[in-house]
């Protein structure tokens, strides 16, 4: 977090920002036209914290970024305790990146070839969908950098070059939405818009598509949910026309951009369109007929049904996930699963229902340490689970003290 430590719950974060700004309750809680008990209520932890369209609200009156009052992590470390997240902003904000006229290789230089990057770029993804990501910022630095050169090799409009812009972009993508999953707002922006640049140059419309994915991650990630639902509905009216009903592949790219807007949808608190957009989704589902993972999509029947509890959580429909939530996904990607396991434990907690939520938090840890104990959902749900036991919860000896330590969540 940008000056402030990951213990500090939202409300603590929102005071916090609150002052520096030189607002007094009364001010902020008119501003965004709730009470100053109200407010008073949040940033003391006598009230849950507001919904995230609310929160973006406070973000945007309070000039920080969205991340910094949901407690997002600038730094992920993995087992090597090594934070790679600034040679990957070195890679992107390169100044050979500003101009190849100025800074392109001579014509002599050895440039990589696209099929061997593409092989890494998969195993990369790879990574990501099993919540390995220490291991995918690592290994951006590198990838990026060879990105770079591939784009160079393609300037010079060889028979691979359309193949050359396709590796960059998804590289770039991956770059976006890893960023993006760890509270590295800005930078994913910034790798999002070299995706969709790259995507540009391919001429292939699914590797478009796919870019496009990576905005709406990034425009998310920033707050700008008017953008990314503009963003998916643009990128799905474009690829409609473009491809097969029968290619798979564009089914499950379709199906996932509609999920990306509904998420959008779903923060603005647009109900209709959320529910419209979830609804073509199952209908792209249902016409693929199972649980696939093309361009690393995971789309399938059960990743709408997942999608359609995460936007009800955002509607605040706590009873609604509680009741449905209890879904098999050990057959879909980690990532994927763990998100899940995370959000249904938020529902379980807000609901009273404490073991049940330490429950879901524990088997999702267990699958990725690293998605669990960098996310700042994680961390609300288990200082509400202290609060509901305060006696055994909160003991230092206690199982959810010892796992809000891990997350960082208490000191």
């Amino acid at each position: 977090m940008r000056g402030l430590g990951d213990h500090l719950s939202i409300g603590e974060r929102i005071a916090f920002y609150r002052k520096r700004r030189g607002y007094t309750q009364e001010v902020l809680a008119g501003l965004v036209g709730r009470s100053t008990d109200w407010l008073a209520k949040i940033e003391t932890g006598r009230r849950k914290p507001p919904r995230i369209d609310m929160l973006t609200e406070l973000a945007r009156i309070l000039r920080v970024p969205l991340g910094d009052l949901l407690g997002q992590t600038v730094l992920m470390e993995g087992e090597r305790q090594q934070d790679d997240v600034p040679a990957v902003r070195d890679a992107l904000m390169s100044p050979r990146r500003l101009s190849r006229l100025l800074f392109g290789p001579e014509v002599e230089v050895q440039l990589p070839t696209p099929a061997p990057v593409a092989v890494r770029v998969e195993h990369a993804w790879n990574d990501y969908q099993g919540g390995r990501l220490s291991s995918v910022i690592a290994a951006l630095p590198a990838l990026l950098q060879t990105a770079q050169e591939l784009e160079d090799r393609a300037a010079r409009r060889g028979d691979d070059r359309g193949d050359c812009w396709a590796v960059s972009a998804r590289t770039h993508h991956l770059a976006a939405t890893t960023l993006a999953k760890i509270g590295e707002s800005d930078i994913s922006w910034l790798a999002a818009e070299r995706a969709m640049r790259a995507a540009d140059e391919s001429d292939d419309p699914l590797v478009l598509t796919s870019a496009a994915r990576s905005g709406t991650h990034a425009l998310l990630a920033n707050g700008r949910y008017d953008d990314a639902l503009e963003l998916g509905s643009t990128a799905a009216a474009w690829l409609s026309s473009r491809v097969s009903e029968n290619d798979p592949a564009a089914l499950s790219l379709l199906g996932m951009i509609h999920l990306r807007a509904a998420v959008a949808a779903a923060r603005h608190q647009d109900r209709p369109t959320a529910t419209s957009l979830l609804s073509r989704a199952e209908a792209l589902a249902d016409d693929l007929g199972s649980d696939e993972n093309y361009w690393q999509t995971g789309f399938g029947p059960t990743n709408v049904l997942l999608h359609r509890l995460s936007v009800e959580l955002d509607f605040d429909n706590i009873s609604y996930v509680v009741e449905h939530g209890r879904i098999n996904v050990d057959h879909m990607p980690q990532e994927r699963s763990v998100s899940h396991r995370i959000d249904y434990a938020r529902a379980l907690s807000l609901a009273g229902q404490g073991d049940e939520a330490f429950a879901e938090l524990r088997t999702a840890e267990g699958t990725s340490p690293q998605l669990v104990r960098n996310n700042p959902r994680v961390r609300e749900t288990l200082r509400d689970l202290i609060k509901q036991s305060p006696v055994t919860g909160g003991s230092r000896s206690s199982e959810v003290f010892v796992m809000a330590q891990r997350c960082r969540a208490v000191q």
